[in-house]
């Protein structure tokens, strides 16, 4: 197998397939910056393709073979199959082709901290949480997020601290090819099984993460969460536990003053100060936590910890508020997975708002066939719920699941056929005092902001 260290030397041409992605960008970014001569392509023209093309990096609208024509090495997403022209055009003229996973691991590879977030649930969040310390400490971090992130304008950063910052997903195996010094464990669930076969299959895909880490480095880790416990059994890594209550790194006298955690942090044994976070939820300062311990780790002061999670006010699309309609408050996020919508919608009702009213787009027919019971019964938990058809993602519906199958099983729920009735029925329903949540992790933010166009 070809060594892509080799390929993304200086002076040698790599051609990005899908470069506007919100992975891919950056990784050109970076590779440019490296003095690789980075050419991409994408299907669509945005503001992403236009920065690249400000950056001198050659952009091509539509995925033609010719566009390979001369390149060292080819990098692809996930999403980019065998029979996409540009990767077919590879292979036959011989170029190797290579997995995006696979750069980022040998770019993290070059600095002596590269600090991993993975997990079923909250891989943004807490990505954000650290960026946010890294850089009140002035660390001068390079970041990849997989998500909007106010603080960077952006979804990347390039620093030139001895820092990397990257959220790890494990769909697809992913984050095995990444060179993780610490890495962040934040829970493990059964997810993504159109790949993996069962949880035990996801756990063993964690348990391989882990084992990455270095002797000299450290696996950040939710000792709550009982699959994650079961992943690492038996992986011989320094370890530092995390825990509402216990564990290296806990809290003290936590409580939560409209939904926000407010508490003092304890590390090791030692109280360090009082942290009061500026978003809501238990799942929230579960990932403070793990953004601390994982920050004072690689020894930054605890002052920059409490600056870092006290500015920390969310990243896109993760309870990200856009505004009111009708005196109804308007969120959107990003929960694809019963266990995630459990977190919002309990922390939801903690809020004091007078219903809560949730739009919700199931994620890939696989996932709402695999969890539907678990789907089902969390949606019972919102005042009134409105279920946009679900969103196909990668794939086509071989299962013959549907949105309204899920609205049979849930008391008063409405099914719509477009994100446009969805937004009519929001309109419907609103009232003052109420908040309407716009959920999952395809477009149904459209919906919110369709709705928020009505108000103008």
């Amino acid at each position: 197998m070809q060594n892509i260290q080799n390929y993304i030397k200086p002076g040698q041409r790599a051609h990005l397939i899908g470069a506007g992605g919100v992975s891919m960008a950056p990784l050109a970014e970076v590779l440019h910056g490296k003095g690789v001569l980075v050419s991409g392509s994408d299907l669509h023209d945005s503001p992403t393709v236009d920065h690249l093309r400000s950056l001198g990096i050659p952009m091509t609208i539509g995925h033609l073979p010719e566009s390979v024509e001369g390149a060292g090495c080819v990098i692809r997403t996930a999403a980019v199959h065998d029979t996409n022209p540009e990767v077919a055009a590879a292979r036959n003229a011989g170029i190797p082709v290579f997995e995006r996973a696979q750069a980022w691991g040998a770019i993290m590879s070059h600095y002596p901290n590269a600090l991993c977030v993975a997990g079923t649930h909250g891989k943004t969040t807490a990505t954000s949480m650290c960026t946010h310390i890294f850089l009140k400490a002035q660390r001068d971090p390079s970041v990849m997020v997989g998500g909007y992130l106010p603080i960077l304008q952006a979804e990347h950063r390039v620093g030139q601290g001895d820092t990397i910052i990257a959220e790890s997903c494990e769909y697809c195996n992913s984050f095995l090819s990444f060179c993780p010094t610490v890495a962040v464990i934040l829970n493990v669930d059964a997810d993504h099984l159109d790949f993996f076969k069962d949880l035990a299959d996801v756990q063993n895909s964690f348990r391989r993460f882990a084992a990455l880490v270095p002797e000299t480095g450290a696996v950040v880790y939710n000792r709550d969460d009982e699959n994650t416990c079961a992943a690492l059994e038996g992986v011989s890594r320094p370890m530092l536990s995390f825990g509402l209550s216990e564990g290296d790194v806990h809290t003290k006298n936590l409580v939560y003053e409209g939904g926000m955690g407010r508490f003092e942090l304890v590390f090791r044994g030692e109280t360090l100060g009082k942290i009061a976070l500026r978003v809501p939820g238990e799942h929230n300062v579960k990932n403070a936590l793990a953004a601390a311990g994982a920050s004072l780790f690689l020894q930054v002061p605890f002052a920059a910890v409490r600056e870092g999670l006290e500015s920390f006010t969310g990243a896109g699309r993760r309870f990200e508020r856009k505004g009111t309609f009708r005196g109804a408050e308007v969120f959107d996020d990003y929960a694809h997975h019963p266990q995630e919508l459990q977190a919002l919608l309990t922390t939801t009702q903690s809020m004091g708002y007078k219903r809560v009213i949730c739009a919700f787009q199931p994620h890939t027919y696989s996932r709402t066939k695999e969890l539907f019971d678990q789907f089902a019964e969390v949606l019972k938990l919102p005042d009134q719920v409105v279920l946009a058809e679900i969103f196909p993602a990668r794939e086509t519906d071989t299962l013959g699941m549907s949105s309204q199958k899920l609205a049979d099983h849930i008391p008063g729920a409405v099914c719509c056929a477009t994100l446009e009735e969805t937004a009519q029925k929001l309109a419907e329903l609103a009232q003052p005092g109420d908040l309407i949540l716009t959920v999952g992790a395809g477009d149904i933010v459209r919906a919110g902001e369709l709705l928020l166009q009505m108000e103008a």
